[in-house]
């Protein structure tokens, strides 16, 4: 047996373990074989560039997105020199050319030199949502594990929430502030920005975001950016178009709904991060018909979670009159899912 081989034989059993080890309650989810972590690896590449000064890292990791070369990978230092290379799983090394990005989304999407390349690749047709507690495989090159033919890190983990990303790297906001994925496994290290988030079948999830604390606890987050939400920018960029704008201004900071539109009157934010605790339910309001009660804690809204009143304004101000809208909510000891939507009439 090959040491490359034997090292993927090795993640096989690892991420084998891993699920087997978990509750017997969980429901049964895909199984990650053989075959389907070769196809995977060989989907990712890595990339090197400027770095290697004041803690920067000159290796990172890309998604092929298109037979002929395409890559996807976060917006970053390693773009900042023309001299950027990317590996592929079997070892060969190319030069590639930045094409665009959107820093905006924290995405940049770059091309390799070659003809004829006909390389293995994401199809972005079939990325798919996940859902809290769907379970995931996370490959990057972190720390720089792999420069030839070496396979590059999996990890095993589960989709802990979908939440709006708040965080920063050092004093400075980062620039996205969409949904991410919340993972519970260690994914976000030095390297691993712009490696692939999958279910256990392979189906690509998200690309693994850059290393960023929560403004809120101080923590470094373990997330990665939802490919539904970056797949229409990256076929712009392909194309020979830019992406399109990001909502910006007031249009972006105008809500769509809010909870008194629901019939939701919430107790008053007395601290930064108060409790999303329901005070009182209009009645004949769709809350109301919904089953939402007084003294109701919102922990999730459409699998995001709900940390505060000031996150439940944020959520509820995307969605737009007609949605519908899922609820759970944690009242006394149970969770409780509730499902309602928005008043067409709302605001006329």
């Amino acid at each position: 047996m090959s040491a490359r081989a034997g090292r993927v034989l090795g993640i096989l059993l690892a991420i084998t373990v891993g699920v087997a080890g978990t509750s017997a309650k969980t429901t049964a989810a895909p199984q990650t074989s053989p075959d389907t972590l070769e196809a995977t690896l060989a989907k990712v590449v890595k990339i090197f560039g400027s770095g290697g000064v004041r803690n920067l890292e000159s290796y990172g990791t890309g998604l092929l997105v298109s037979p002929n070369g395409y890559v996807v990978t976060v917006w970053s230092h390693l773009l900042d020199s023309g001299d950027v290379s990317v590996v592929l799983n079997d070892g060969r090394r190319f030069n590639a050319k930045f094409l665009k990005g959107d820093p905006s989304r924290d995405l940049a999407v770059l091309k390799i030199e070659g003809e004829n390349l006909d390389l293995p690749c994401f199809d972005l047709r079939e990325t798919v949502d996940a859902s809290p507690g769907t379970r995931v495989l996370a490959f990057s090159n972190m720390f720089k594990v792999a420069t030839g033919d070496e396979p590059v890190s999996v990890v095993h983990g589960v989709v802990a929430a979908r939440a709006r990303l708040s965080a920063r790297r050092g004093a400075f906001g980062a620039a996205y502030e969409g949904p991410v994925y919340i993972v519970d496994a260690v994914t976000n290290n030095p390297g691993a920005a712009g490696g692939a988030l999958t279910t256990l079948d392979g189906r690509l999830v998200g690309m693994i975001g850059r290393e960023l604390r929560n403004t809120d606890s101080n923590t470094w987050l373990n997330y990665a950016v939802p490919l539904t939400q970056l797949r229409q920018p990256i076929a712009e960029i392909i194309a020979g178009r830019g992406p399109p704008p990001a909502p910006k201004g007031d249009e972006a900071n105008l809500p769509k709904t809010s909870a008194i539109d629901l019939g939701l009157v919430m107790v008053p934010d007395v601290v930064y991060r108060t409790p999303a605790y329901v005070d009182s339910v209009l009645p004949d309001s769709a809350a109301a018909k919904a089953g939402v009660m007084t003294e109701d804690l919102i922990v999730f809204v459409n699998d995001e979670l709900v940390q505060s009143n000031r996150t439940l304004r944020t959520i509820l101000g995307r969605i737009e009159s007609g949605d519908a809208i899922r609820l759970v909510v944690r009242r006394k000891e149970k969770l409780v899912s509730l499902e309602l939507r928005v008043p067409e009439h709302r605001g006329k």
